[in-house]
């Protein structure tokens, strides 16, 4: 009961930050100083990844909260497996934003760009949080087919961001407007690369975060 008193107060965490991240932005509220990139203000927020990832986290968290307060006052055995397979969705989407940020965006625009603010809660306390109560603290029946799961959330995304860049070319070519992560790097021919490997990437992601929960949890 130890690791799923932990897991509640992570996930508890988890909730309030992503509230608070979510009201930050809508608002435009900035407790931090210096520029900001890739924010938005009330619904036009939702067009970020990073945004919605988070959020769909938050509620995977606040489900799983759910089924831990159930159990720890006894009224059920145990929580159901699908719980935790929703939680690991959560978990790779907010992994996918936490690594895409570090590794690719960062370099291009700078650390306190992307590092302060709402941004702050969404590119970095969200996903480290997500990450350690998941790995550690949450046991459960897992198995690598799961994996498939945590990509449908980037597939539904790529739609969506895809569709936008296509609708809106400007005489056949992209504008940031719409490729504001740069993901196609200025060709819409780079579709054909860039989204398989978005694919394959989230894919891995979702694969290593399972070992890890396997792993972690043998012991």
């Amino acid at each position: 009961m130890k690791k799923i008193k932990t897991s509640l107060i992570m996930n508890i965490l988890i909730v309030i930050f992503v509230t608070l991240g979510t009201i930050f932005m809508f608002t435009g509220f900035r407790f931090m100083p210096g520029p900001v990139l890739l924010e938005a203000n009330k619904l036009e927020m939702f067009k970020f990844y990073t945004v919605d990832s988070n959020i769909l986290m938050g509620l995977s968290s606040l489900l799983l909260l759910f089924y831990e307060f159930r159990l720890l006052r006894g009224k059920i055995k145990e929580i159901p497996n699908a719980i935790y397979i929703i939680k690991q969705i959560g978990v790779t989407s907010v992994s996918l934003t936490f690594l895409v940020t570090a590794i690719f965006l960062m370099p291009r625009f700078g650390f306190f760009a992307l590092y302060n603010n709402s941004n702050l809660i969404f590119h970095l306390i969200v996903p480290i949080l997500a990450l350690v109560s998941y790995i550690f603290y949450e046991k459960h029946n897992n198995k690598y087919r799961y994996a498939l799961y945590g990509i449908i959330p980037t597939i539904l995304y790529s739609i969506y961001y895809t569709s936008e860049i296509i609708i809106h070319l400007n005489n056949g070519g992209l504008t940031y407007k719409y490729d504001f992560y740069g993901f196609l790097a200025g060709s819409i021919k780079n579709i054909y690369i860039s989204i398989p490997a978005f694919y394959i990437i989230v894919y891995l992601i979702s694969i290593i975060i399972i070992k890890l929960n396997i792993k972690a949890n043998q012991k």
